[in-house]
C-alpha cells in the first residue's frame, strides 16, 4: 500500500529500507522522503517502520546503544542512531 502520497512511498519501500540496514526513522525520511512534506502519513509510516524493525529483530534490544554495540547486541549492523522502542511494545 502507498503510505506517503506526497512522495509515493509504499510500505514495501519502508520494509526494504529496514532490511537494507536503516535503523533510524530520520534516516528513513532522508532516504525516502516519507512524512517529510505534509506529514499526514507520519503515524502510519512510523508504525510500518517500527513493525519492520521488530521483524528484523533489532528493535528494543539496542535502545541508546551506539552502532557497534547494537551490532553485537542483535547481530545486525545499524545505520545511525538506533530507534528507541516503547515500553508498550515489549510489555515492560
Amino acid at each position: 500500500m502507498i503510505v506517503c502520497l506526497c512522495h509515493r512511498v509504499s510500505d514495501r519501500d519502508i520494509r526494504r529500507s529496514v532490511e537494507s540496514g536503516v535503523r533510524n526513522f530520520e534516516i528513513l525520511q532522508d532516504e525516502t522522503r516519507v512524512a517529510s512534506a505534509c506529514a499526514c502519513c507520519l503515524d502510519c509510516a512510523r508504525e510500518v517502520f517500527d513493525e519492520a524493525l521488530m521483524k528484523a529483530g533489532c528493535a528494543g534490544r539496542c535502545e541508546g546503544a551506539c552502532a557497534s554495540s547494537c551490532a553485537s547486541a542483535c547481530g545486525k549492523a545499524c545505520t545511525g542512531v538506533v530507534v528507541r522502542a516503547t515500553a508498550q511494545v515489549f510489555g515492560a
